[in-house]
């Protein structure tokens, strides 16, 4: 019997996989479970159509964070902070304050989780700081940390 998984499925595949299954295990479990659908020529066809959607929308999403790249890259943000002698920050600065930062300065919105930072940022001066994206594009921020008079 083949059937069309519509959830994971641990030891038979992954959603929109085809599968070939015994008629027991496909009729008792996957179609009452609804893990799976009978893969007929009006699912098959379904299938197709709605792979060719996600393939779009994930080229879409590509395309974006391909142009949101280009303009982070591009923009340097400053941050004034309280600092001490020897040019030390009063606590650190943390991923939410750099998101808000970047707002107020450029207009653009990124979520803070996906900003990181190799290093806690305790000192005045010059930072590079990596943005994921999309899991296949990742952009440089340039920070720079500088004394609130």
């Amino acid at each position: 019997m083949k059937l069309i998984l519509l959830k994971d499925v641990k030891s038979l595949g992954k959603k929109g996989d085809v599968v070939e299954v015994n008629e027991g295990y496909g009729r008792n479990f996957i179609i009452p479970s609804k893990a799976g659908i009978l893969a007929d020529a009006k699912n098959l066809n379904s299938l197709k159509l709605q792979k060719k959607k996600e393939e779009k929308l994930a080229a879409e999403k590509l395309a974006e964070a391909q142009d949101l790249k280009g303009r982070l890259e591009e923009a340097k943000i400053v941050l004034k902070m309280k600092a001490g002698k020897e040019g030390r920050t009063f606590g650190a600065i943390s991923t939410k304050e750099i998101a808000e930062a970047l707002k107020e300065q450029t207009g653009i919105e990124v979520d803070k989780k996906k900003i990181e930072s190799d290093v806690p940022i305790r000192n005045l001066g010059g930072y590079e700081l990596r943005i994921r994206l999309h899991r296949d594009v990742e952009a440089k921020l340039h920070l720079s940390v500088q004394a609130a008079e």
